[in-house]
């Protein structure tokens, strides 16, 4: 039977074996071979220059590729080209200067095994010189002054790689010129005097006794599935989505508005105020909307004030009605915007 010794005995991994520190160490190809070394680094330096024209592919393909062209693309279907270049190019790039790096540290970099012996967790007063001793070592084994090609393609690649991110936050809006502003378009949605509320999936019309006390149903304007074929977006559904929700009417603590509910029913956006995620939590027993993902609570008996979460405003309320044939509409738009807060926001 070996006999362990108490310096190796938290190394050992059964009979026979050796201590980890006691492992021969196996020498890599590029530490023996010159060309091996040479050929890592010409690997390294070519991703690296793969990166840098990818960032510069990005640029191009953001120019140049109309964003309506669209291409197919079996299993995935139609997708936009714009969206799928850019989304290639800054990936593949991102990787390639990852992928680099790693090739870099496991071929080229000292492959050296240290046993550090435990301390006391106090650091003694020659810690300071112990760590600029460490990180002087650790610059001189990166090769980062010997491997001249790697160091000049990477600086070129981390100098390119935040272009594409500056061209995509100057995207993120652009007002055309006589086109309103993100202030006009977020503060308004579909909903106006005597829209009909729908259910959202079905498009069926809402009368009261559709909808019973405790009961939550997820709704839209009537309206929706014709603008978002006109437009071919989501843009009108992420703003007009709501709950509608039934509780005894003297449960009714208060509302946004003046007699904004109709016999119990309450219609309320269904999209966060903290980060605009889309919410169908109801709790019937407290009333109770609850975002999924930040766990903000709002209490819709209470005109959908914050009781939980890191939410800073209430939900916004959307007054109903019923029309002449008594299906449920609303009697106006919001009258705050919806979601999270923005710049432009009053």
């Amino acid at each position: 039977m070996n006999e362990i010794t108490p310096a190796a005995e938290h190394h050992y991994d059964g009979p026979g074996a050796l201590p980890v520190a006691d492992v021969p160490h196996k020498a890599r190809l590029t530490d023996t071979d010159p060309q091996a070394a040479r050929r890592a680094e010409r690997q390294v330096t070519f991703m690296f220059i793969l990166a840098i024209l990818l960032f510069i592919a990005f640029i191009v393909a953001y120019i140049a590729v109309d964003k309506n062209t669209v291409v197919y693309i079996p299993v995935f279907g139609e997708v936009g080209a714009s969206t799928m270049l850019l989304g290639l190019t800054l990936g593949l790039g991102a990787f390639l200067i990852g992928a680099a790096a790693i090739q870099w540290a496991k071929k080229l970099m000292p492959d050296v095994e240290v046993v550090q012996e435990r301390h006391e967790m106090a650091s003694p007063e020659s810690a300071d010189h112990e760590a600029l001793d460490a990180y002087t070592r650790g610059k001189t084994e990166s090769g980062f002054a010997q491997y001249k090609m790697i160091r000049r393609t990477l600086i070129g690649a981390m100098a390119l790689f935040p272009i594409p991110l500056v061209v995509i936050l100057r995207d993120l809006w652009v007002t055309p010129p006589g086109s309103p502003g993100p202030a006009t378009i977020l503060s308004h949605t579909l909903w106006r005097k005597g829209s009909r509320i729908v259910v959202d999936g079905t498009y069926q019309p809402l009368k009261a006794s559709d909808l019973p006390v405790g009961g939550m149903i997820s709704a839209v304007p009537a309206d929706l599935p014709a603008v978002e074929d006109a437009t071919g977006n989501l843009d009108a559904r992420g703003k007009a989505a709501i709950v509608v929700v039934r509780m005894a009417p003297n449960e009714i603590v208060s509302q946004q508005g003046t007699n904004w509910d109709y016999q119990g029913i309450l219609a309320f956006s269904k999209i966060c105020t903290h980060a605009g995620c889309p919410i169908s939590l109801y709790e019937q027993r407290t009333h109770h909307l609850l975002c999924p993902c930040h766990q903000s609570t709002f209490d819709l008996a209470d005109g959908g004030a914050v009781v939980f979460g890191p939410a800073a405003r209430p939900m916004p309320q959307l007054p109903i009605g019923v029309d002449a044939e008594g299906y449920l509409v609303a009697q106006a738009d919001f009258a705050v915007p919806i979601g999270p807060s923005f710049w432009e926001r009053g």
